[in-house]
């Protein structure tokens, strides 16, 4: 899908950014989330390798509901240096939005949240933050799930189950964007979500098996 084939459906902010970056052509999981209807408050769950763009279609959701004034985005993330890193690239990239970063104490309610658009943080602390009865959490249209396999995780996906029941559960309309390289059971997390499942096994740099023995490698 060229990039030219959905101006009509995202906001000219977000059409000219794409282009300024020099995005012709969306990828595989791009395209299949966009058809699934990701522009159209959809559910969706994207399950493709590293690097298959994964990012941009969290980034598609969240700036067509920020654009197009429908509500907040939040960005959750497993980890506080990733939570960091992500920061960084939307505010290089999207410098017209108001980006928070919210990974610091979980006894405070952040209150100065309520004047941004996309907000990133971790699992733990935005279960916190509701825990807090933040009154802007009526304003989030569309919740991004980074890594959302790490719901299987021992010791952080009760709290990420948790969260996501209890988003489900204030948000009625809420627009849910999970990402992952590796699920096991993508169907059923799929259904729980009531999410379209967008599988793809297109990788930027094909993935080579061998056997390195003796200063040689033998590829399968």
């Amino acid at each position: 899908m060229h990039l030219n084939e959905i101006q009509n459906k995202v906001h000219q902010r977000l059409y000219i950014s794409l282009h300024q970056r020099n995005l012709q052509e969306l990828r595989p999981c791009q395209e299949k989330s966009i058809i699934a209807g990701l522009f159209d408050g959809k559910n969706v769950l994207v399950c493709t390798p590293t690097g298959s763009g994964k990012t941009l279609v969290a980034e598609l959701t969240a700036l067509h509901s920020v654009y197009n004034h429908i509500g907040k985005a939040i960005y959750i993330v497993p980890l506080k240096a990733l939570a960091n890193e992500k920061y960084k690239e939307f505010k290089q990239r999207y410098p017209d939005i108001k980006i928070a970063l919210s990974v610091g104490d979980n006894d405070s309610d952040d209150s100065y949240l309520a004047g941004y658009d996309i907000i990133i943080t971790t699992s733990e602390k935005l279960d916190s933050l509701i825990r807090h009865s933040i009154p802007w959490l009526r304003n989030v249209k569309v919740v991004i799930i980074d890594e959302i396999h790490l719901i299987n995780d021992e010791r952080r996906g009760p709290t990420l189950e948790i969260l996501i029941t209890l988003l489900k559960h204030l948000l009625k309309n809420v627009q849910i964007i999970g990402l992952s390289a590796t699920i096991g059971n993508p169907k059923e997390l799929a259904e729980w979500l009531d999410a379209e499942l967008i599988l793809d096994n297109w990788r930027p740099v094909k993935l080579k098996k061998g056997v390195y023995f003796e200063g040689k490698i033998e590829f399968e």
